[in-house]
């Protein structure tokens, strides 16, 4: 198990404002856990009383609609943290986090993390920092989700994937998707999805070998956007 000092994401989230007593701390009391890929870290109305920090791999958010299917809220990487904003509530979560590939989390528990919320003032801001870019980003994703096409969604979403989370070596999107998790993300039926999917693949904004999508005319999907 690592110790939180030694631990590079940490750089990446409010945890970053912590000294090295606190992040000591931090990691005699932290419970580390591998997720494996499809598995659940949390799900919606649970009391997870802590956060997690994700150390290795993606997850996504989703919430579930009142007509039963899942819409996917954000995609969580290395480097940040879930739950902040129920342990701040003191509520349930109301979204659901999946790894979409083999994951490594730390836990840390609500207890400690409020003591060093109370104590250091640069932690807590970060906290408040990041919750609040969590509600700009969910103000974005409102406009977006009501303003543009759904062909302008996923030629968005796609370059999204690209620039956030980077490609294989093979040149393919690194953060495999199935067709219903791009819909969800873009918010239409997956059969729509599939259809523009085989569109821009026709047009050669981008090219369908199985579950891989290749991203051909970067310029092309940005007009697609406009």
């Amino acid at each position: 198990m690592s110790k939180c000092e030694q631990c590079i994401v940490r750089e990446f989230s409010s945890l970053k404002a912590l000294n090295k007593e606190e992040l000591l701390k931090i990691a005699n009391c932290k419970s580390s856990y591998t997720i494996k890929k499809g598995e659940p870290i949390f799900e919606e109305g649970e009391n997870v009383n802590g956060i997690f920090c994700v150390k290795d791999g993606v997850c996504k958010l989703s919430k579930l609609s009142a007509n039963g299917k899942d819409q996917i809220v954000k995609l969580v990487s290395k480097g940040e943290l879930l739950g902040q904003r129920s342990m701040i509530s003191d509520e349930p979560v109301n979204l659901t986090a999946v790894a979409l590939e083999d994951m490594e989390v730390c836990f840390i528990p609500k207890s400690e993390i409020m003591g060093l919320f109370n104590q250091n003032n640069n932690f807590s801001m970060n906290v408040m920092k990041s919750i609040c870019g969590d509600l700009k980003e969910a103000d974005d994703h409102m406009v977006n989700m009501a303003q543009k096409t759904v062909k302008e969604r996923l030629a968005e979403t796609l370059l999204y994937l690209k620039d956030t989370f980077g490609t294989n070596d093979d040149g393919s999107l690194k953060t495999q998707l199935s067709r219903e998790e791009i819909g969800s993300m873009i918010g239409t039926a997956t059969e729509s999805c599939i259809r523009l999917l085989s569109e821009f693949n026709k047009n050669g904004l981008i090219e369908l070998k199985g579950k891989k999508i290749f991203l051909k005319d970067l310029k092309g999907l940005k007009r697609e956007m406009n």
